[in-house]
Parts: C-alpha cells; sequence; structure tokens
C-alpha cells in the first residue's frame, strides 16, 4: 500500500509492504539507485513509477501513482510554456470524473475543466481575462477536496 500526501507544498509518500522479506525503493528511475527508506517528499506533482525490489532477490514489483498538484501561475502567451492551468495528476481512469471549477476574486465561475483536457487557457467568452489571482475548486472522484488559488501572468 502507498500513502500519498499531495495536493501540498511538500508531496510525500510512504510505501508500505506486507510480507516478510528486506525491502528497498525507488521512484522514477531505479537505475539511478535504490534506497532502504520506504519515505519520498518533495514529489512532484504529476505520475510516478514507485519500484519496490527485495534484497534477496526474490523480484521487483513496479508501480505507477498519481500525485495531485496545482500551479502556482500560468502563462497564456502561446510560447509553449504555462500556456494553460491544469491540475496535475489527475487526467487517468479513476479521477475521470473529477470536477474541476476556476472562479474570478468575485466568487463568478468561469469554467469547469474536464479531468482529461488540456485546462484553461485563460480565455472567458472568446477575451483573455487579465492579470489576477484566480481561485479554483477541485473534488475528485475518490472524494478529495482541493481549494486555492493561481495567478493569470
Amino acid at each position: 500500500m502507498i500513502d500519498i500526501i499531495d495536493g501540498v507544498e511538500n508531496n510525500t509518500m510512504a510505501i508500505n509492504v506486507s510480507g516478510q522479506g528486506n525491502y528497498e525503493y525507488a521512484l522514477d528511475n531505479e537505475l539511478a539507485g535504490y534506497q532502504d527508506s520506504n519515505l519520498f517528499s518533495m514529489i512532484s506533482p504529476g505520475f510516478h513509477d514507485v519500484f519496490i525490489r527485495d534484497k534477496n532477490g526474490c523480484g521487483i514489483v513496479e508501480k505507477n501513482i498519481s500525485v495531485i498538484g496545482f500551479p502556482k501561475f500560468f502563462t497564456p502567451n502561446g510560447d509553449g510554456f504555462n500556456d494553460t492551468w491544469h491540475l496535475y495528476g489527475i487526467n487517468t481512469p479513476k479521477q475521470i470524473n473529477s470536477d474541476v471549477y476556476i472562479f474570478d476574486r468575485f466568487g463568478k465561475l468561469l469554467i469547469q475543466l474536464n479531468a482529461t483536457g488540456s485546462g484553461w487557457d485563460g480565455n472567458y467568452n472568446g477575451n483573455i481575462l487579465p492579470n489576477s489571482d484566480y481561485w479554483f475548486y477541485v473534488k475528485l472522484s475518490d472524494n478529495r477536496i482541493f481549494k486555492g488559488h493561481f495567478t493569470l501572468k
């Protein structure tokens, strides 16, 4: 079982293995080396591969995980970097029915995002909105709720 604390500044993970054995763990790149600790911190939002290896040579288990995260800003200027605001780690079959809402500073609903979509480009009714802070509300398919804000630059 993998316990993930995500949607925060320091995303963390604890890998809990049942059964007898002596295990070591790697995140994303098993060739970069394994560690004895089952704890990982400062995990970037998105999708990751977790590797669990028995030190006695009995095999390796690999599991893909999702870490939820939110960009603090986006810059819809067409340069290909940070052009849309979207959640990281939700476009999986498990989270397909997640609700993502974006509001202006007065609480007006601007858009409801599709979990598998490309995100919000800063437009409302065909017009780019001004540089400002905007708020989001997320209810994931697993009933977790996240609220926060970000900046359109």
